[in-house]
């Protein structure tokens, strides 16, 4: 059954949507809508519609990563903080491994996903690289891996929070700071050109002076002296800033369903326009 729904995994996708914006078709999508909806709902329903039956699939048998994540994003940025004030980041390279999501407020937490599909076996080394750049991670599951999660992660500074059959994130280990393994480099790399200097510019008063073969070496080595503390709030700062939703369409446009691929789709005026035109229209038009 996980094999033939596999092709879930590359339904709800920036690429997809993409060229269904775009009118251009895809295979994925229309192999999707044959098998997961049902023939008489096929004609008579809208995208938004077809849409919805899709992730009413993925709600009984297969939450993979993307229905974690678009749970994520609904009930702990929509849910219990907002798009002004919070800001959520996807697939952050860290050292070997990346981020699955990172919700940025007050404070930053990565939340590594482990879905009812994925093993265990790298989740040590991912813990460890996401202690380099932020202090605080929680691993997000089903409730059939709480046991092996909490053996996995006991005496670790390291939150469990489950993903429950009523699709309610219910936290039930909360994530202690811990700052003890940040490291200038993954901190540095995380960053942007135009963030990083803009840290080095607030705390030097200047930039280094050098050519442009050395140039991305030298703010590094400028950006390591700073204290760690200091490097790492400047860092949460830059990072909230690169939240960039127009919050108004994307509350009034954007279904549950995609809520997620949409945030980090960062969608333009036009895009969000024939996002709402292909919603309304039915799947053969």
């Amino acid at each position: 059954m996980t094999e033939n729904n596999m092709v879930l995994n590359r339904f709800f996708t920036q690429r997809i949507f993409s060229n269904l914006l775009d009118n251009k078709p895809t295979s994925i999508y229309n192999n999707c809508v044959e098998k997961y909806v049902s023939s008489e709902l096929k004609t008579a329903i809208s995208n938004k519609d077809i849409i919805s039956e899709v992730y009413k699939y993925m709600n009984k048998e297969y939450r993979n990563e993307y229905f974690y994540k678009n749970t994520l994003l609904n009930k702990l940025l929509l849910g219990r903080h907002s798009l002004k004030t919070t800001t959520a980041l996807s697939e952050v390279p860290i050292s070997r491994s990346k981020a699955d999501f990172v919700l940025i407020n007050g404070k930053a937490v990565v939340y590594e996903i482990k879905t009812e599909l994925d093993s265990f076996d790298r989740l040590s080394s991912q813990l460890a690289d996401y202690y380099k750049a932020f202090d605080h991670v929680t691993v997000v599951t089903s409730e059939n891996n709480y046991a092996k999660v909490t053996e996995l992660l006991k005496d670790t500074n390291v939150g469990i929070s489950i993903l429950t059959r009523r699709n309610t994130i219910s936290l039930r280990k909360e994530p202690v700071q811990d700052r003890g393994n940040l490291e200038s480099i993954a901190m540095f790399k995380v960053l942007r050109k135009a963030e990083y200097e803009e840290i080095i510019m607030d705390y030097y008063g200047e930039l280094p002076e050098t050519n442009q073969f050395s140039y991305y070496k030298e703010c590094f080595e400028c950006f390591k002296q700073i204290p760690i503390n200091h490097s790492y709030e400047a860092m949460l700062v830059r990072l909230k800033k690169r939240a960039r939703v127009q919050i108004e369409a994307y509350d009034d446009i954007v279904p549950y369903e995609l809520k997620s691929l949409a945030y980090f789709s960062k969608y333009t005026k036009e895009d969000y326009t024939k996002l709402d035109s292909f919603l309304k229209h039915n799947w053969e038009e």
